[in-house]
């Protein structure tokens, strides 16, 4: 279960910003999206709204690096350069480290790490822990100097023995997940259960889902997930075969191919096969099939809702975080509206999946079952840094100078739109630039 994640100086955002999956204070409305694991609470999704270039994008890429960085750092060499990119319209901020902090339950037990680092070394690394009462800090470490609590579950020489082999632009808790330190492995087996999607991209996660095929559950599964949305595809089959290299486009240089068959020798290729329904000449339906590979004549969208098909389903099935980016992209509102209900409804989401999405759909705001908790803007503040507001906080001044919440009722589609909430487009003079454009005919 996620709780929260914090983020300083990285790319677009500048000051920290928060987002936070703790159920806001005095929101009765959606109650079911609320999760519960132990004396935890959390929301089982968080839409991010907000124009382009506003950074929404950035706050999920930076889950997902801190992501990449527990993972693969322990494996990275000694000169790997670490993926530093730090605010650059505001002096002095591009000397500033770069700076992560995620809270989250695993076996009902909340941590809280946090990683700060530059482009070669990590300069800070803290890893809390919380069952009863106060937190208490199991590792810390400040530039070269590592400090492992008493509390930290592991054994003293393997815990011991990752101190003396983190290098400066490695993190100890790889190191000591590598070396098979207890706690450190149960912490990783949280986030193996995080996932990022690119909504606009989906090719990666095609990968995923043929790799999920093999298993006759999920297989199952992804095609229950695909006749609910009804784009009449009657079966979905997956071919394999050893690569051929007789494949490739006889165009290709001769150079290239080479190079390209060298590497997948050996390998085995997929190839997606979806089978349709053949009509008479009366338009009623025959015994007869169509069958043809799904990258030749299926739309964007169908191709896009299969490739999402199966990392959607192991994270349902599996109770994990998944991170969509560009949501919308390519599909009809209605299947997005199907993919995120998916995740707000318990009897599909048994397993207390977390959806995190960025989106400019604002059909979502008025037919998906949102609490105001669950919807967050992103937008820039006078110098170009992103900052981020949920609606629950958002607050109305009246005449007689008191306050008040956006009401749960509210048409939040309109209201957004009107620009009620910020985070919208400003243009400036558009108008005026249609009225001026070159190409305008010019009056007889």
């Amino acid at each position: 279960m996620l709780l929260e994640f914090r983020v300083l100086n990285y790319r677009s955002i500048a000051e920290e910003q928060i987002l936070s999956f703790v159920p806001a204070a005095r929101q009765t409305d959606y109650p079911t999206n609320i999760l519960e694991v132990g004396k935890h609470q959390a929301l089982n999704a968080l839409a991010v709204y907000g124009p382009n270039s506003s950074g929404k994008s950035n706050v999920l890429l930076a889950m997902s690096l801190l992501d990449r960085l527990v993972h693969l750092s322990a494996q990275m060499s000694s000169t790997t350069k670490l993926p530093y990119e730090p605010f650059e319209l505001r002096e002095g901020w591009e000397e500033r480290p770069t700076r992560f902090e995620i809270t989250f339950v695993q076996r009902d037990i909340r941590y809280r790490y946090s990683v700060a680092f530059l482009a070669t070394e990590v300069v800070e690394e803290y890893l809390f822990r919380k069952k009863e009462g106060r937190e208490v800090n199991l590792f810390a470490r400040e530039g070269d100097i590592i400090e492992a609590g008493a509390g930290y579950t592991g054994s003293r020489r393997l815990i011991n023995a990752a101190i003396e082999a983190t290098r400066p632009n490695a993190l100890f808790l790889s190191m000591c997940d590598t070396l098979n330190v207890e706690e450190a492995k149960s912490i990783m087996q949280w986030f193996s259960r995080l996932n990022m999607l690119d909504g606009l991209n989906t090719q990666a996660e095609e990968v995923q889902t043929v790799s999920l095929w093999e298993d006759e559950e999920m297989r199952d599964k992804i095609k229950q997930y695909m006749a609910a949305l009804n784009l009449n595809i009657l079966d979905i089959q997956v071919e394999t075969k050893e690569f051929d290299e007789a494949q490739l486009p006889v165009s290709m240089p001769e150079s290239l191919r080479s190079q390209v068959a060298s590497t997948l020798r050996g390998k085995h290729t997929y190839t997606v096969l979806t089978t349709h329904r053949i009509y008479d000449e009366n338009g009623q339906p025959t015994d007869k099939t169509r069958t043809w590979k799904l990258d030749d004549k299926e739309s964007s969208g169908t191709q896009k809702a299969l490739h999402l098909s199966g990392p959607v389903l192991w994270a349902l099935t599996n109770g994990g975080v998944l991170i969509i980016d560009e949501i919308e992209a390519k599909m009809h509102p209605l299947m997005t509206l199907n993919t995120i209900e998916t995740f707000l409804n318990k009897d599909s989401n048994p397993h207390g999946a977390q959806l995190v999405f960025a989106t400019h759909d604002t059909n979502l705001l008025t037919y998906a079952d949102l609490r105001r908790d669950q919807i967050t803007f992103a937008e820039k503040n006078a110098w170009e840094g992103t900052e981020l507001y949920a609606l629950s906080d958002f607050e109305y001044l009246t005449k007689n100078g008191s306050s008040s919440k956006e009401r749960p009722d509210a048409d939040k589609e309109k209201r957004y739109i009107e620009g009620r909430y910020g985070a919208i487009p400003a243009f400036k003079n558009f108008h005026a630039f249609i009225r001026n454009a070159k190409w305008q005919k010019q009056e007889a």
